[in-house]
């Protein structure tokens, strides 16, 4: 019986392989831990420097109005360098300007009067340099880790992101209440001078010697590409179904209220990421998965009935176990969806697709809050977490029915993953 649950834990823990096998993914990972607390913990000031400043609602929302132009602009022009230009020169220029932009605003932070104006155009020029760079950090990935681990890869990624998103948002409160926001921006930017270094000593990336340029044309390319494989582009709907019609953190304040209990409203903030975070460290099982699409279906389902079910049940226990059950979902949802691009997209287009798989999965939440919101006023917020939860089912299996080489995708016979499998195979064999 002993040996029957240690083989049952070793089957549920994360596959540590890639960070043992590869040292620039090792380098990667470190760089990310590091980055990730100071970029939480900014995320937590600038909103906070904002409300200290203005006392506004509508102020501090504009905030997230201000990054959305640059996200979308940025994400996409930064899969077409990430393409065209070595990626580990493009991640290391983007993190410099990322330390200059937390330097900028720990700089206005100490200022007598700190200037409203710099929090909108450094904030949003921090987005746009993040967003240049996360298609070069996505398209590195299969260039530094082995094909049979890029699905380990994927739940070690999103394991990283949990702890932090869990962790790092507490103690950038703390900090802001107890030391204020220079401090907060201090600690981002040093986190960014140790990032670096790290960085740095990751091997040069060169692009194919016929790498397309960076161009409008080459963007067209890269939309053409994605569009022309029905996989990839139900990867892209089903996660933008699931969060349009079910992201409802908008809500959580008055369902808090509701409930007859205010003090729980972090804990209903909480909920998604502890789910997302036991998924992410029992998540072993997801490498041995080889049908992704079908993957990504049950668990989108999953979230829009987990959420729609929140809806109806009147304890705040209970509702914490249903957003809990959600954010697991949408966690394993993502490390299928990360798989699929991985395994079968060409190096030459990585960069490119990534972009667009950011604004897929960037877009969703803030669509997804807008219409929250929207449905709230009609309904109130219980009504539109449910019905939102129920539209999301519909939608999922709308697609998967009118989608069906997304819903047949096996990894072992896929046409792609096949060849790009043995394409990465013969580059390891020739180097």
């Amino acid at each position: 019986m002993a040996d029957q649950l240690k083989r049952l834990l070793r089957g549920l823990a994360p596959d540590l392989g890639p960070l043992r096998d590869s040292r620039d993914y090792r380098l990667l990972m470190a760089s990310g831990v590091i980055t990730m607390f100071g970029t939480f913990i900014t995320m937590v000031a600038v909103p906070y420097q904002m409300k200290e400043l203005t006392g506004s609602y509508v102020a501090v929302g504009l905030v997230s109005l201000a990054e959305f132009v640059p996200m979308v602009v940025c994400g996409l022009w930064g899969g077409a360098i990430a393409d065209a230009l070595d990626r580990r020169t493009v991640i290391l220029l983007s993190e410099l300007g990322l330390m200059v932009t937390s330097g900028l605003l720990m700089v206005n932070s100490l200022l007598p009067h700190p200037q409203v104006w710099v929090l909108y155009v450094v904030g949003a020029l921090a987005m746009g340099v993040g967003c240049l760079q996360r298609p070069s950090l996505e398209a590195l990935i299969p260039q530094v880790v082995r094909h049979d681990q890029l699905a380990a890869a994927a739940v070690l990624a999103n394991l990283r992101w949990n702890l932090g998103a869990i962790v790092a948002p507490a103690l950038g409160g703390l900090l802001v209440s107890a030391f204020g926001t220079a401090v907060a921006y201090g600690l981002d930017t040093v986190s960014f001078v140790l990032s670096l270094i790290l960085l740095w000593r990751i091997k040069a990336v060169p692009p194919a010697e016929d790498a397309t340029p960076a161009s409008l044309s080459s963007l067209v390319e890269g939309v053409r590409y994605a569009a022309g494989r029905s996989d990839l582009v139900g990867t892209y709907l089903v996660d933008i179904a699931a969060m349009l019609f079910a992201m409802s953190t908008a809500l959580f304040p008055f369902l808090a209220d509701q409930l007859g209990a205010p003090q729980a409203l972090g804990l209903l903030y909480s909920a998604g990421a502890v789910g997302s975070l036991v998924a992410s460290l029992t998540g072993g099982w997801t490498a041995r998965v080889h049908r992704q699409g079908m993957g990504v279906i049950i668990a989108a389902t999953l979230w829009g009935a987990a959420m729609a079910l929140a809806a109806v049940i009147p304890n705040v226990w209970a509702i914490f176990l249903c957003l809990a059950l959600a954010g697991a979902a949408d966690m394993i949802s993502g490390i299928f969806r990360m798989t699929m691009w991985n395994q079968t997209i060409p190096n030459e287009l990585r960069g490119r697709l990534a972009g667009i798989e950011l604004l897929s999965y960037a877009s969703g939440p803030m669509l997804g809050n807008a219409r929250a919101g929207l449905m709230a006023k009609w309904g109130g917020a219980r009504f539109s977490l449910g019905a939102g939860g129920v539209l999301c089912v519909a939608a999922v299996a709308g697609l998967a029915a009118v989608l069906p080489k997304f819903r047949g995708y096996d990894s072992r016979t896929d046409e792609h993953a096949l060849t790009e499998k043995a394409r990465r195979e013969s580059r390891l064999t020739a180097s």
